[in-house]
This record gives structure tokens, sequence and C-alpha cells, in this order.
């Protein structure tokens, strides 16, 4: 069977015994902040689990799109050294939501693998909770007791977290020995016995004291990997070999030349096994809106990019090569998952320009690595050992070592090298450089330090020089806050600014400028807008105020000056409410920017970072090109079109939960939502965000947007800057300011442009009239009468006048001269008389027959005639001819 023909064939039995199949939820997750990727089929119903959500069918069935590279489920190690371990896999499962319980799943989970797929039924084990008699008493009616095994918590028992449900597991693994031995290998983490089906009971609620209580309403969830299963089906040794990765793989080795090796130490083997993985890995990320940047998933997908090239290297490819792959994993796996096929040039876009970027920054780190190990190496030979001199210390040729006794080692290669090294350990000073100047991660400075040089890192120092920088960035970040004097003031504030600009609220501290009421309307920067200013009024007298900080519960007003008042008097506090109004026009409008970049550009688009001031802002997005000019003109218009619609914009609290279910919410992943969030919608259709910030009612206040600049910021991340409303004004003022200060500029450099050229023709024309005395003394004689003939390399018809003028001039008297120059594929001539011979020979008449020779035509004055011709290969001739009719 076909990996399609087991999806359809489990989808299909399931069907037929009234599950709902539904579609295959994003690996990225929606309405789940704290999920990096969708790393189980469980994920779209969690909150079914949970009792916060429910669905119109009580059975479902699926094939969910999974990735697991983080946290407890992170298999990125293992990807391409053993059969099994995939970052990316396919996950089929069946659901009851209160409907069937352990009979009904377990008795069609048997029945599907023996009965439909054909499994030997005596080669299949199963393991139950220790406690769980009921489903032991069920596996009874389909195996011995010899097959089904009793394990603890750690193995047979799931929970969602600490508290909230849970329920025993009951798996299923088969067996692979020749004998049907291996149920003493059953979760021993042998790859003789593997697990390949797990069916979970929840059916319980873990309380905070820890105890379990019976659920109302009992729920199964399951869960079997396709490629696992496939390769039982196929007969296989392995995931590798199964028809999906072979396609892969096959193409692999036509570009590379090289066959495909199973044994799993062998280099070639784990190369092409990891490409295979990682591609799929990568292209279905971003075929549903991921894309590799510097944080969060972005740079998990990015190491994840960066470990497959660095293996597409072992294979000897030099230029991008992982993009080729798309193509062939779209056809395989496209009519399953169609979004691949939509979003095809996109993911192949985005992986060769991340391949292109990290090849650069790869040849760099190995030179820093390269240069990192030879200073490792002459520190770190035994004593009385050096290395012997004048050889080139490389890491793949033989390495020669000068003992202490003077006899010569020879070492193959670095790896043989290190095992005689008294410390082969690469500083975390050296892994931090590579990672904070060239982005490697360090799992690939542990790859590639391991596999050329022998050496292990220093983790740990890594780990702190990484945790002093993100420490002193904080504190970069926070440095402000600090000038805030009391860090804990025990007091709290509350915001009113969402309806009000203006209010009255008694002081409950002040410390010389610093000032905290009970309800204010001043907005503290957050979510990129910035805070606002304004003013405080308490006893007759009114301070401006220049920032709010927040410190704890309590927002701080910092005052200009020093705050005569105490605590317990009732302050009126005011922003600046001009100010105010373009900082909600300028974040409407980012809002509206976010979306129309995703509709433009597509749905990888995330923002990265934002600035909202009250004259411009600035949006950060994860993109992988430069902005084309028709792109910009259709992002501004799209924008400026919900400008001019004068939509309402609305804003409404919701609890997470609920706001999390509104179709296309754009939330963030890492921002820390509360129970409530604030949702800010633009129509409900185009942008709808949880927001914090303030806004415009109706987006006709924000009056016109403009595009003002684009530029890329970091690999994968660009930036667009823009102005709205009054802004625009004086925006289109320094602008004409600045053309026509360019006009008067382009004026006054055509004008030195122009008498640059004329002083330079001088110069070349000069040049060319040095040659005359030379031609003059070398010029043919008949009788009293000298004839010059000669080629010049004049650069127009008016500079070959000139030079023959010259050349008149210089003969005086009893002279004829003809001056020839090519320019391209036409011949100038000018023929020049002295004025004592005119009445003999005519100029005109002279080159008139030296042109017609060449094809061409000319006349003129008896003293100077100008003449054009084609025939560039008579010319040479023609001159000789010139001379000889004078003799």
């Amino acid at each position: 069977m076909t990996c399609s023909e087991i999806r359809s064939s489990f989808l299909e039995f399931f069907a037929q015994r009234g599950h709902t199949i539904v579609p295959s939820a994003p690996v990225i997750p929606h309405g789940d902040a704290t999920l990096l990727f969708t790393n189980a089929g469980m994920n779209q119903f969690k909150d079914v689990f949970l009792g916060t959500g429910s669905r119109p069918y009580t059975r479902a069935a699926d094939t969910q799109k999974c990735i697991r590279v983080s946290g407890k489920h992170n298999d990125l190690e293992e990807v391409g050294r053993d059969t099994y371990h995939h970052t990316f896999f396919e996950m089929l499962g069946n659901w009851s939501f209160g409907d069937y319980f352990k009979e009904e799943a377990i008795e069609w989970s048997f029945e599907l693998l023996t009965t439909v797929w054909g499994l030997d039924k005596t080669r299949l084990h199963a393991t139950v909770y220790r406690t769980d008699d009921e489903s032991y008493e069920i596996w009874k009616k389909f195996l011995p007791e010899s097959h089904i095994h009793r394990f603890d918590e750690k193995d047979n028992f799931w929970e969602m977290g600490d508290t909230g449900p849970c329920g025993p597991c009951t798996e299923i693994h088969y067996d692979y020995t020749p004998d049907c031995s291996g149920g003493p290998l059953v979760n021993a983490g042998d790859a003789r016995v593997i697990e390949i089906w797990n069916n979970v009971f929840i059916q319980y609620n873990r309380k905070a004291d820890g105890t379990l209580e019976e659920l109302p309403s009992k729920h199964v969830d399951t869960g079997m990997g396709l490629e696992r299963i496939a390769a039982l089906l196929q007969g296989v040794g392995s995931n590798y070999d199964i028809d999906i990765f072979r396609s892969i793989i096959a193409h692999t080795e036509k570009l590379s030349g090289k066959g495909y090796r199973q044994e799993l130490d062998h280099p070639d083997g784990i190369a092409m096994r990891v490409i295979a993985d990682h591609i799929r890995t990568l292209s279905f990320a971003i075929a549903d809106g991921a894309i590799p940047g510097n944080e969060g998933r972005g740079y998990v997908l990015r190491r994840i990019l960066r470990r497959a090239a660095r293996y597409a290297g072992n294979l000897g490819f030099t230029e991008p090569v992982l993009w080729k792959h798309v193509e062939v994993l779209c056809s395989v796996m496209g009519s399953a998952f169609p979004e691949l096929q939509r979003q095809q040039e996109l993911i192949t876009k985005i992986i060769k320009a991340e391949e292109e970027q990290f090849l650069v920054t790869l040849d760099n780190g190995r030179n820093e690595l390269l240069l990192a190990w030879q200073n490792l190496v002459a520190v770190s030979l035994p004593d009385g050992q050096s290395l012997v001199p004048g050889q080139s210390i490389i890491p793949d040729s033989p390495i020669e070592v000068a003992g202490a006794d003077g006899k010569i080692h020879r070492y193959d290669n670095a790896v043989r090298l290190a095992d005689y090294l008294q410390s082969p350990v690469l500083s975390g000073a050296v892994a931090f450089k590579l990672y904070d100047t060239y982005g490697f991660p360090i799992d690939l400075t542990e790859l590639i330090a391991a596999e050329e040089y022998g050496l292990t890192v220093n983790k740990e120092h890594f780990t702190e020089l990484l945790n002093e920088q993100r420490t002193r960035s904080r504190a970069a970040r926070k440095l402000h806050v600090n000038e805030v004097k009391a860090e804990n003031l025990g007091v709290q504030s509350r915001f009113v600014g969402y309806n009000h600009y203006v209010c009255e609220s008694p002081l409950l501290y002040i410390s010389e400028n610093e000032v905290v009421v009970e309800e204010t309307p001043f907005y503290v920067e957050m979510g990129g807008q910035v805070s606002d200013i304004g003013t405080l009024t308490v006893g007759g007298t009114s301070y401006d105020v220049d920032d709010v900080r927040k410190v704890g519960d309590a927002i701080v007003h910092l005052c200009e000056t020093v705050v005569d008042a105490a605590v317990g008097h009732v302050a009126r506090v005011e922003v600046n409410v001009p100010r105010r109004r373009d900082i909600q026009r300028e974040h409407s409008a980012t809002h509206l920017l976010h979306e129309a970049l995703r509709r433009v550009l597509g749905s990888h688009v995330q923002q990265s970072g934002s600035l909202v001031a009250p004259d411009h802002l600035r949006f950060d997005f994860s993109h992988y090109e430069r902005l084309h000019t028709d792109q910009l003109t259709a992002i501004e218009s799209m924008v400026n079109d919900y400008i001019f619609k004068n939509i309402s914009v609305s804003t409404e609290e919701l609890a997470i939960e609920k706001a999390q279910t509104i179709p296309n919410v754009k939330m963030f992943f890492g921002d820390k939502y509360g129970s409530t969030v604030r949702v800010v919608t633009i129509d409900p259709d185009f942008s709808v965000e949880f927001c914090g910030g303030t806004h415009v009612q109706t987006t006709g206040e924000i009056g016109l947007f403009k595009i003002v600049g684009e530029e890329s910021v970091a690999a994968g991340v660009r930036r667009i800057e823009a102005i709205v409303g009054t802004s625009i004004p004086a925006w289109i003022t320094r602008q004409t300011l600045q053309l026509t200060a360019m006009e008067e500029e382009h004026v006054q450099l055509t004008e030195k442009i122009r008498q640059l050229e004329k002083d330079l023709l001088a110069v070349r024309t000069g040049r060319l009239k040095q040659q005359i005395p030379q031609l003059v003394q070398q010029a043919s004689v008949a009788g009293d009468l000298r004839i010059v003939a000669a080629q010049i390399q004049a650069e127009s018809a008016e500079q070959l006048k000139d030079v023959a003028d010259e050349l008149r001039l210089a003969l005086k008297h009893n002279g004829v001269g003809l001056l020839a120059s090519v320019t391209g594929d036409k011949v100038q001539l000018v023929c020049v008389v002295t004025d004592d011979r005119t009445g003999q020979y005519s100029a005109g008449s002279l080159v008139g027959r030296v042109a017609k020779e060449l094809g061409g035509g000319g006349g003129g004055k008896p003293h100077m005639a100008t003449a054009g011709a084609r025939n560039t290969a008579g010319l040479s001739q023609a001159l000789t001819a010139f001379v000889s009719q004078f003799s």
C-alpha cells in the first residue's frame, strides 16, 4: 500500500463508523499562542477537552500535519541517524467527544490493523496503565495475556498539564524480531519492537491537590504515525524507505550523482535522510504561513534549513539545492495537502533565498572555526610535542606532529588528531561568536565541530554568554524604566484613556517629579505605540508630563519639574489631544497595512516589530525579498481604499477563549495574554487583531496613507515606513523642495559635464594635432607639390575638420592633404588644399573622387571639402590611390 492508499483507507474506515472527516489543522497553531508548531492531532481539539469549546459532531478522524522540533518533543538531533525519527510527520487519528470509549476504540484499532491491513496479530503487543483493568480485560479478547503489558505513569498515562483533563492510554506495539520474542523489549527503546498506535482515554480531571476525579464526559484521542505504519505495511525496515521519502531521496541522488546508502552511520545516507525530512518541515511550515527568521518559530525553521544546507554540503553541493526538492515534494504530497501546490512558488523562493544567504555566512563561519581550531591545536598538544613547521594545517588533510623524542607522528585528519589533544573542546566564546556574528545555531556548531574536527563544544560557557547578552539586551530596553526611582510603588493605576482624554483623580504616590494617580488617560508605551504626553494640574499649578512608565501595576507620570503636592490631592490629568489623535491615525493605519501586506505578498507575512509615533509609523515584517514598485503601489492603494470607505473601527474586550475562535484573528506568538483580551476590528473580513492600543473611530479619520520607505533590516525581515493624515502635506512640501534642489543641482551638473566634455575634446583634438608635424615631414612629393594622406582616430567629423584645417596651415604652400577616420561602419573624409594651389586643384573634386571609390559622396570649397562613405575595407587602398594621382 502506498502512503496515499494508507491515508485514504484509514479515513474511510472511520467514516464508515460515523466519524466526521476533518481537515488537518495548519502546522502554525491558530488561536494558541503557547505553541510554536502543531505537534499532535489533538491540538485543534484542545478546547473540547478543556470544556471551553464544542463541535457539531461527537466522532472525528483526520490526518494531522505535525512538527516536533522544540521542548520535550524535540527529535531534531535524531533525524537522519536512525530509521524512524522525523521533524515533520503525519498523525492519523480518531476522536470521540463523549461518545464511544475504550471498548470501541480498542476493537476498531485491532480490526483496522489485522482485518483491513492484514498485520500478523501474533506480532502485536498492547500496553495499558498499571491500574487500567478495563482496558486490560478488553485486550484479552484479542491478544494473549503474554502480549498485554502494564506500565506506570511515565509510559501509559497522559496529562495535558499539572491540572486538568488526563487519563490512561493503551499503546499498540509491533514486534519485528524474527522469532516473535520481542515481548521483553516493549517500551525498552529497542527498534525491534516499536509503538505504532496510541489510544488515550481522557476520563479524569487532575485537581490542584493532585487527586483525580471522574469527568462527566469521557473522550478518546488516538494517534498513529503514518510514516511508521507505512514502513510496516510496505515491508521496509526504515521509514525513509517508504514511497514518499524514496521519491525525495531519489531526486537528491540525481542532483548529487551519489547513491543512497541505508547504513545508519554512512555520511551520505545521513545527509539524504536529513534533507528528505527537513524539506518537508520547511515546506509545510512556509505553506501554512511561517517564514525563517531570528525569533520564535522563525528561528527554529532557520535552524532546520541551515542544518539541511550543511548536510547538503556534505554531499558536495556548493550552490543552493534544497529548493530544487520542493517541486518533487509537492508532486508527491500535493494531492493530500493542496496548500503545498498553491504555495509552491513562495516555498521555493523563500528556501532558495535563505540558502543563498546562509552559504555566504557558512563560508565565513567556517573560516572562523578553522582559525579557532588551529589556535586550539597549537596550545593543546601534549608537552614536548609541536606541529611540524611549513605544513598546511587544514582539517581534512594529514597533520604531522613532532614528538618529544624527535619522531614525526602523522594523523590522517583533524578528527584523528583530536584524540591526542589535551583539551579537544571548542570554547563557548567561539561558539557564541559563530552564533552572534554568523548566525550559526549552537547545534550546527556542535555538528561541524564533531564531524570535521573531532571536538566537543563548551556549551555551558556558550549558554552563559548567551544569557549575558539577553540580560544586556533586556537592560537596554528597560533602561529608561530604571530612571524611575521607586521599583515597587505598592499602588495601582487604572487606564481610562480608551474613552477619555482627561480625568480628575487623586494622587496615590508622589516623589519629586514622579506622580501616580488612581485613574489616568495616559497611554504607556506598549505594542509599538509610543507613550502619551500632556499636563498634570494640581493645586492650581500645571506641570508638563514628558513621559509615562509602567512600574508594577502603577503608571508613573514623569513631569518636567518637581511637583508641589501631596498624596490625596486631586489632580487634573490631560493628554495632548492633537498628538494622541495623530498616534491613533498611525496605529489604525498600521493594522490596515499589516493585512494589506498579507493580501498582496502572502499569508507568510508576520509582524516582527513596529513603531507607532505621532508623525510616522514603522512596520517590520517577515518577507524574503525586496518589494517591487507594483507591490508597494498595490499595498498603498489597498490601505487607502479602506480609509476612503470610512469603515467603523470597533473594539471589544472578550474572554481569551472566545477571542481565539474569531476567524483570521491576528495574535502574536510569545505575547502574554490575560484571561481577557481587547480585539480591534476594521471590517471583520479584513483586519481583526488582539491589540491594547488606541485607535480612530472610523478609518476616514486617518485621511490618507503614504509609504515613504522600504528596506531590509535583517535576514528575512523587511521594513516599511509610512505617514498618514496631516503628516503628508509637510512630507509633500519637503519632497517638492528636495526635487527643486535636485533639479537645480542637475542643471549645474549638466553644465559642468558639458564644459568638461568640451575641455576633454580640446585635449584629444590637441593630441591629434600633435601628429601633424610628423605627417608633413613624411609627405609624398610630386615635383614641387607635397601630398599628405593618412587615417587618424578622430571622434567626429567636426574634430576631423579641425585637425585637417591645422594640416592645411602647417603645409603653408604647395600642399594637398587628405585625412580619414572610421567611426563604426562609416568613413569620414576631409581634403585640404593650400591657397596657392586652389587654382590647380579643388578640394571638393579631389575628395569627391575618393568618396565615390568608397561608395559615398561629398564636396565643399576649393581649400577644404568633406565626404562620407561606407566601404571601410577599401580605405587604405583609396588613400594610396589619392597620392598616386599626383605622380
